[in-house]
């Protein structure tokens, strides 16, 4: 039997305005598990997790557990919706054979999505796909 997780870190991209989106939709959302939101490859996510290839983490969203879980991609999505007492039920679902390919094919829109946002961004600026005038103050589900 796994280890039940009782607090997740959720390694986001900092540069990326989908992510940056994401972290504060996550914020405001009902949680029944603890989401710590860190950057990756931050000095803070270094010193949490030393072992850890955090270049790999600015490419791909990665979730950690408190006992050590690592979740990437498709996983680490559902991982993050099933801390959230509203999406817990969608979480479960999505990670059903029926589910998947939905969650799949979401975190592959998302993965574009940055990939064409990201187009022209230097070091040090954050995307803004709509020139900063965008109004994202919805969220997701």
């Amino acid at each position: 039997m796994g280890v039940p997780v009782k607090r997740l870190t959720v390694l986001y991209d900092a540069q990326c305005s989908l992510c940056v989106h994401l972290r504060h939709w996550l914020q405001r959302q009902h949680q029944l598990v603890p989401l710590d939101l860190v950057p990756a490859a931050s000095h803070e996510a270094s010193r949490r997790f030393p072992g850890l290839d955090h270049a790999t983490t600015l490419t791909e969203i990665t979730v950690i557990g408190d006992s050590g879980q690592i979740y990437r991609g498709t996983s680490a999505w559902i991982v993050c919706l099933w801390a959230l007492a509203e999406h817990r039920p969608r979480a479960n679902w999505l990670a059903t054979p029926a589910g998947a390919p939905f969650a799949r094919v979401t975190v592959l829109a998302a993965a574009k999505y940055r990939e064409v946002t990201a187009a022209g961004v230097t070091a040090g600026e954050t995307a803004a796909p709509c020139g900063g005038e965008c109004d994202v103050r919805g969220g997701p589900g």
